[in-house]
């Protein structure tokens, strides 16, 4: 009786099937009959050292497997095989052998396959067509299967983010661009944690200044840069040429359209829920800092949500301005929250730095706490002489990645600075 390889069982799979079917795993092995005996058991199991297991089949339909090692340690016996020899092949069969249908997903194979214990893995599994014996399928085919899977998902999940990172830096662009033009002696650090990540600057020009912002949206990764895209589209349409100088009453307004558009309250006073609501309701928001400048007046006017602000004026001690501790759009903040302006005048050579927490909050150093605004504040005062703001970038990343050590990077990190 011939043994078919995997190989060849490939060869013989139709084209058009899909490779999700437990189909595509057969190896087309002939089943032996209960009229053979043991004897010839024997025989095939000696021709083919490969062979881990035999199907039985009567009538064509699956009755039960036998184990090669289990079959070969018990003929090896004493007069096993004198006594056995002639019998039918059923005497050392496996009576309850993992039996599945051909149209069977892949994903589902497993899960039977783990159901039915190790033996499975190492005997293999019955399919069947129809209920009519079709051939083998073995536990290394299936993991090696899952493993390709899993990959063509892996690849196709990544080939989505790379795109997706590439919309995300589309839509920077023309802040990058309006950096780039308003403010010649600037410094920009903005990288993901992951390809991309819920970190964010939009920065528009108008005749008299600009708005300026830099925000940490609820998350990273995917979630993260989706949230970015919403956020940058209600900071663009709430601007207007009544609001533009009042940073506070813009994130008042984003804050409204956020919670609108998402259907985010308060979910401690909605007792009346019920558990399945409660269990989907979303909570997104951003923490942020808006700035209007207006260089004509050498003047910018800060708001914050959870959003430091900080100030390096020529002659001064660093400022750090904390902001207020309601963030923009989450459940908890109120509809009607209002943030607090604070205008500051910017003499020549004043630095203005936007950090967000991902910088901040990042363990490291011997006692693994945060990096801290106080060591952030401490790095940019050591270097407040420094000529231009850019070379300050490397500067910081290298700071941060010293002090991270052998920690991962926990968020997105984000920061800007600038003068005047």
């Amino acid at each position: 009786m011939p043994v078919l390889s995997v190989a060849a069982a490939t060869a013989v799979t139709a084209p058009g099937q899909q490779k999700s079917l437990a189909i595509s795993l057969v190896i087309p092995l002939p089943a032996v009959s209960p009229s053979q005996t043991n004897d010839e058991v024997f025989a095939l199991f000696d021709a083919a050292p490969g062979l881990s297991a035999l199907p039985v089949a009567e009538d064509d339909r699956p009755i039960g497997l036998i184990n090669r090692n289990i079959f070969m340690d018990s003929f090896a016996r004493p007069f096993h095989r004198e006594v056995y020899g002639r019998k039918s092949c059923i005497a050392f069969m496996d009576k309850q052998p993992l039996i599945v249908d051909g149209g069977m997903s892949v994903q589902d194979l497993s899960f039977r396959v783990v159901d039915a214990g190790g033996k499975t893995l190492n005997d293999g599994f019955v399919i069947t067509a129809n209920d009519r014996y079709l051939g083998m399928g073995t536990g290394q085919d299936l993991v090696r299967a899952i493993a390709g899977m899993q990959a063509e998902k892996n690849r196709i999940v990544m080939e989505s983010i790379d795109y997706a990172s590439v919309i995300q830096r589309s839509f920077l662009r023309p802040s990058r661009e309006a950096l780039r033009s308003l403010l010649p002696d600037h410094l920009l650090l903005w990288e993901p944690r992951d390809l991309v990540g819920g970190d964010y600057f939009y920065c528009r020009r108008f005749d008299d200044g600009f708005f300026l912002t830099l925000f940490d949206c609820t998350g990273h990764g995917v979630p993260g840069a989706f949230m970015t895209l919403i956020m940058a589209s209600f900071i663009d349409s709430a601007l207007r040429e009544e609001n533009r100088q009042d940073p506070a009453a813009v994130m008042t307004e984003v804050n409204r359209r956020v919670k609108s558009a998402l259907g985010q309250i308060d979910h401690r006073h909605k007792g009346a829920a019920s558990n399945d609501e409660s269990e989907h309701r979303s909570d997104d928001g951003m923490d942020a800092a808006f700035c209007w400048v207006a260089p004509a007046e050498r003047q910018l006017t800060y708001a914050g949500a959870h959003s430091p602000l900080i100030l390096l004026r020529p002659g001064q001690e660093i400022e750090l301005f904390e902001g207020d501790r309601a963030g923009v759009g989450y459940a908890s903040t109120p509809m009607d929250q209002t943030w607090r302006n604070h205008s500051f005048p910017l003499p020549p050579g004043t630095a203005v730095f936007l950090a967000t927490d991902g910088l901040i909050d990042q363990p490291g150093g011997p006692r693994r706490i945060a990096f801290g605004k106080k060591r952030l504040c401490a790095l940019l005062a050591e270097h407040r002489q420094a000529a231009t703001l850019a070379p300050l970038r490397g500067v910081i990343l290298q700071a941060l990645e010293d002090y991270q050590g052998k920690d991962v990077r926990r968020d997105d990190v984000g920061l800007i600075g600038f003068r005047l």
